[in-house]
This record gives structure tokens, C-alpha cells and sequence, in this order.
């Protein structure tokens, strides 16, 4: 009689699951070091002699640093793959976020402000790739029809790291100097890079811990690897969804960045909170907004199993964005601090909602090259083109066949077939929403 021999039950939690862990982690932070900035302001004007324009300007430095090596830093980390890229990124960027803290003690005056702009212009270039390399880690680790819910569940990282920001600069600020709350604010980031230096691959059949079960489940992207060509990329920079959907996500993070870089001091200087008071008030979007962005995945990987993914994709956008609009309007005309507050949280989560609707478009409208396609996302303050932080969502809703070889068709039939009809653009109107944001 033969002898059974039981198989090794696989484990309780997936590989790919902890691989999303470090992704999402790696935004929780990189927020926390961009962002302290916004808090610290407050001490950092009448120490330093700077004005509140010049903090502003600093701002913009690191979103011109953030828009011109979004797409450069998308195609790095096709050509180099991810964990090579994040640990110098995750490193790279703890570097850089020294400079505002350590500058001021050998520096004044005019060589301290060039300074700050250039560290804050390198922070936001090294922390470009951040978000579109994690959109090719979550095409080579999931599923198609998981992708809403990871990319929804990630940009809920953007969140958690501005809900943390905020009350924890406060109080570290009150209890010691704003310089130590910057510093305190980086380790997080050079322990997740050393983590992930260890942890890290670039694709599940890479990994020794992920088992032939958890192979089968992910497909053939097990093995997917991000080719590099410049014949590519051109076709990419031409492709009229990627440029609309660049466009509209531009408009959109026009609320992102007005709500997450300027909360705390609006609530300070013109609602009149106390400092430790604003920072945790200032945390209440961040909470909302991430708790949104949750659900704008699951709804849309919800609806684009009923609907399709056309249908499925553009119609969170389509009810969440005029939403946004409207509760923008209530927050400025509210005579209550605590009514605006809530106003400018929930606009937020309508905002956010979109952030898995957009970046699941987005890997299907170019597939195979989701590193450099997903920079749609960051520049509406005073930029361009992703969200920061790898972007904030805005239009998601589109999404056809990419202009690219016809092995990338191929694939891209395989999903049409998996997860349904394919939006295409001129049946929905993303970008006349994101210009209602803007007024």
C-alpha cells in the first residue's frame, strides 16, 4: 500500500501580502519625511528668518524635484527592477532629509535657504520612483483582478503617514526642537530599507519563501521582468490615455497637496487652534482620507467585476470627484473651525477614493510598463505630473489598449478577458472633473 505523504500546508499569509507590507510602508514614511517639513514650518520661520513665501518655496522645490524624476525614476526601475532601486531610494532619501534639519548649524541667510532648496529638491527626486516601482511590484506579485484593492489599499498608506506626521512633528516639536523631530522622523525609513535590502526581490519566482501554491495563484506575472527600450518609451510618451490620464490626475492633486501641505498652518494662523491642538486636527483628513482610499479599491474591484472594467472604474470618480468640490466649498464658508475640519476630511476621502480606480487603469492601459505609465500622479501645486508620493487620483476611469509590441497585446486581450470591457476615454469626462476641483 503507498504511503501518503502530507504536503506542507502553505502559510498563513502570503509572501505577496508582505511584499505589500513593505510597499506600503515605504509610502507611510516617505510621507513622514517630506511632510514634517509642513509642521515644522511653524518654529522654523521666526528661528531661521524665513518667511512664510519662502517656506512655500521650499515646498515647490520638492515637488520640482518630485515631477522631473517621476518618469526618469519609473524607467530606473524597469531597467534596474525594484530591489535595487528601493534600497538606494529608501537610503538615498534618508540622506537627503538630513539636510533640512543639519543645514542651519553651519549655515545663515541667503547659503541657508539655497541649501534647504536643494536638499528638499533632492528628497523629492529621490522619492519619485517610489510609487510607480511599486505599481510594477504589484503587477508582477497580483493578479489582475487585485489590482483596485492593492492599489487602493496602498495609497491608504498616504494617508497614515500624513495622520502620523502632523501630531507626532507637533508634539516631538514642543518637546524638544523642531531639528530633533525631523531627525527622529527619518530612522523609521533606514531600518524599512535595510528590511527590505534583506527581504526584498523583484518578483515572486524570485523569492525562496513563496511556495508552488502561491505561484499557481499569482500566474504567469510570477515570473514577469520590466523590459527597457527607448522605442517603448516613446511609444508611452505618445500614448493619448497615458497623457489624459497625466492631465487629469494633475488636476486632482491640486486638492491633495493644498489639504496635506497647507492644513496645519491654515489651522493655526487662520482658524486660530493652538499648535498641539492643529496637529492633531490637522491629522483628521489624513485619517478620513486613508479609510477612503481603502474603499475606493474595494469598490472598484468590486464594480469592475459587475460592470466591467470601463464601466466599473469610471463610475467611483464620476459620483466621489463633484462630491469633493462641493464639500471644499462648505469648508471655506464654514464660521466654525471644527465644521471646517470635517468639510476638508471628507473632501479628502473624495478625493482619495480614487486612488485605486486610477492606478488600476492606469496598469491597464499600459501594460508591461506600469513603472513609467504610473506617473501620472503628483504635480498640482505648482508642477506636473505625478501625485507625490507617486500621485493622487483623479481619472482613473480610462483605460485601453497600450500602443506597444504585439506580446504586450497578447496580454492585454488575456485581461480584457479576465476582467471585462476596457473603459475607453472619450466615454468619460475625468479631466472636466478635476478642473471642477480646481475651482
Amino acid at each position: 500500500m503507498a504511503t501518503v505523504i502530507p504536503l506542507p500546508a502553505p502559510p498563513r499569509v502570503r509572501v505577496r501580502w508582505k511584499i505589500f507590507a513593505f510597499m506600503f510602508l515605504f509610502g507611510v514614511f516617505a510621507y513622514l519625511q517630506q511632510k514634517g517639513l509642513a509642521v515644522a514650518a511653524l518654529r522654523m520661520m521666526p528661528e531661521l528668518g524665513l518667511t512664510q513665501q519662502q517656506i512655500g518655496w521650499l515646498q515647490a522645490a520638492f515637488i520640482a524635484g518630485y515631477s522631473l524624476m517621476q518618469f526618469p525614476g519609473g524607467l530606473l526601475g524597469q531597467r534596474f527592477r525594484p530591489r535595487l532601486v528601493f534600497a538606494v531610494l529608501g537610503f538615498g532619501a534618508c540622506a537627503a532629509a538630513l539636510v533640512v534639519p543639519l543645514a542651519p548649524l553651519v549655515l545663515t541667510g541667503g547659503p541657508l535657504l539655497v541649501t534647504l532648496l536643494l536638499g528638499r529638491s533632492l528628497l523629492g527626486a529621490l522619492q519619485a520612483p517610489i510609487f510607480p516601482v511599486t505599481n510594477g511590484v504589484f503587477e508582477a506579485w497580483f493578479p489582475p483582478e487585485k489590482w483596485p484593492l492593492v492599489q487602493g489599499l496602498a495609497s491608504a498608506c498616504l494617508g497614515v503617514g500624513l495622520a502620523v506626521t502632523a501630531p507626532l512633528v507637533a508634539n516631538l516639536m514642543v518637546a524638544y526642537s523642531w531639528q530633533q523631530a525631523l531627525l527622529w522622523t527619518n530612522l523609521p525609513m533606514l531600518l524599512l530599507a535595510v528590511l527590505w535590502t534583506w527581504y526584498g526581490r523583484n518578483t515572486p519566482a524570485e523569492h525562496p519563501a513563496v511556495s508552488a501554491q502561491e505561484l499557481a495563484e499569482i500566474g504567469s506575472r510570477a515570473t514577469l521582468h520590466h523590459d527597457f527600450s527607448w522605442p517603448r518609451v516613446g511609444r508611452l510618451l505618445r500614448d493619448r490615455d497615458v497623457l489624459a490620464l497625466t492631465f487629469s490626475y494633475i488636476c486632482a492633486n491640486y486638492v491633495f497637496y493644498f489639504i496635506a501641505d497647507w492644513s496645519f498652518l491654515y489651522l493655526v494662523q487662520q482658524r486660530h487652534f493652538e499648535t498641539l491642538e492643529s496637529g492633531w486636527l490637522a491629522a483628521a483628513p489624513a485619517v478620513v482620507g486613508a479609510f477612503g482610499a481603502g474603499l475606493g479599491g474595494y469598490l472598484a474591484t468590486q464594480l469592475g467585476m459587475r460592470l466591467g472594467v470601463r464601466r466599473g472604474l469610471a463610475l467611483v470618480p464620476l459620483v466621489s470627484l463633484p462630491a469633493c468640490a462641493l464639500l471644499l466649498l462648505v469648508g471655506e464658508a464654514a464660521a466654525s473651525g471644527y465644521v471646517a475640519v470635517a468639510a476638508l476630511a471628507l473632501a479628502f476621502a473624495c478625493e482619495q477614493v480614487n486612488e485605486g480606480p486610477y492606478w488600476a487603469a492606469i496598469m491597464h492601459a499600459a501594460p508591461a510598463d506600469t513603472m513609467a505609465g504610473r506617473t501620472p500622479q503628483h504635480r498640482r501645486q505648482r508642477g506636473r505630473t505625478d501625485r507625490s508620493a507617486g500621485g493622487r487620483v483623479l481619472l482613473g476611469p480610462w483605460s485601453v489598449d497600450a500602443a506597444v509590441s504585439d506580446r504586450q497585446r497578447a496580454r492585454a486581450d488575456r485581461r480584457r478577458h479576465l476582467a471585462g470591457d476596457r473603459p475607453h476615454p472619450s466615454r468619460s469626462a475625468p479631466a472636466s472633473l478635476g478642473l471642477l476641483l480646481l475651482l
